[in-house]
């Protein structure tokens, strides 16, 4: 995700920028399932419940970033 925020960062356009802010929203995503199955799981030691509560967080300021991005 961070490594993507920064790609973002230093885009060659707009267009650019939203689409790599949306990877990061995907990834974002997709570590929440990582987690939430870590939950889950018996034989894993489970995450700290913060970690799928800050991510979650994280996500949200993402799409919103996105979204007000395609406005301007």
């Amino acid at each position: 995700m961070g490594a993507n925020v920064r790609e973002a960062q230093n885009a060659e356009s707009k267009a650019d920028s939203i689409h790599k802010l949306k990877i990061a929203a995907k990834e974002s995503d997709e570590t929440e399932y990582w987690l939430l199955l870590c939950l889950k799981s018996p034989h894993l030691k489970s995450p700290n419940e913060k970690l799928i509560s800050d991510l979650k967080e994280i996500l949200l300021i993402l799409s919103k970033i996105i979204s007000s991005s395609k406005l301007k």
